[in-house]
């Protein structure tokens, strides 16, 4: 599944199954800055009639080089993050820079104005970008991550990602990324219903270092074979998000808790 609403099949057909957590329509989403100001935003029913929406996605340069997802969240905090994917270079070292999807379309005039704005003491350059942008730098991603030097087709890179989860070791820990920030352990309950029972201290929602949910969390099944069988959930959605399932294990998740900490 995709969402058509950002442009022709093709494209989304290709890159989709790599990074696919597009949000449906969702209700108006308010959320203070660090700053003290305040971002709102409602989704329109009228500002693209007969014609497709632009891809929400803005580029950042300039980021820290010990940079995390929850420091450029932070750093958008009260608009609808929906992925970040940090761009390296040879080495796989990390650029400084990052693509960041959001919402909705009109939510990337809001992400503008958080241009040259610090993030810990280094200023931040924020741009407009397009979707084929954002496509290319995931084909670089996966084409660095797998030593790849030979141009292949997109979707297949994605399908090997994909392969990757499938081939995984299963512990019975799954991590769930993309929650809504709103998301409370009777949600993810719900979510994993047919999956065995579960209880709320089986279940570690993380939070930033402010305390607050940052869409992140780790669930612990039964048994391993529960948690292989949950995969079937992977991408599907939670509320009005996507939310993406990842193998992990106790040692994962120990190093999760302790960084929050």
């Amino acid at each position: 599944m995709f969402y058509r609403g950002y442009g022709d099949g093709s494209d989304m057909r290709e890159m989709g199954a790599k990074r696919q957590r597009v949000v449906d329509q969702g209700p108006s989403f308010f959320g203070a800055t660090p700053a003290g100001t305040s971002f709102m935003y409602n989704q329109p029913t009228y500002a693209y009639v007969g014609q497709a929406p632009p891809f929400p996605v803005v580029r950042l340069r300039g980021l820290p080089f010990d940079c995390t997802d929850t420091d450029v969240a932070e750093f958008f905090r009260g608009l609808d993050i929906v992925d970040i994917l940090f761009v390296h270079k040879g080495g796989n070292k990390f650029s400084g820079e990052a693509f960041c999807v959001l919402g909705y379309p009109l939510q990337v005039d809001f992400a503008l104005q958080k241009n040259r704005q610090n993030m810990g003491r280094r200023y931040v350059e924020v741009f407009r970008s397009t979707r084929q942008d954002y496509y290319k730098a995931i084909a670089g991603e996966v084409s660095e991550y797998r030593g790849v030097s030979s141009p292949r087709r997109s979707y297949a890179r994605a399908r090997s990602y994909d392969e990757g989860k499938e081939s995984a070791e299963h512990t019975g820990m799954l991590r769930l990324r993309g929650l809504p920030f709103s998301a409370g352990k009777d949600d993810i309950m719900e979510f994993f219903k047919d999956y065995g029972p579960l209880s709320e201290g089986s279940i570690y929602i993380l939070t930033n270092s402010e305390g607050r949910p940052n869409g992140e969390a780790f669930v612990e099944f039964e048994s391993a074979g529960d948690s292989k069988a949950a995969m079937e959930k992977d991408r599907m959605t939670l509320g009005n998000r996507y939310i993406e399932l990842f193998p992990s294990s106790v040692v994962e998740l120990k190093e999760a808790l302790s960084r929050g900490r």
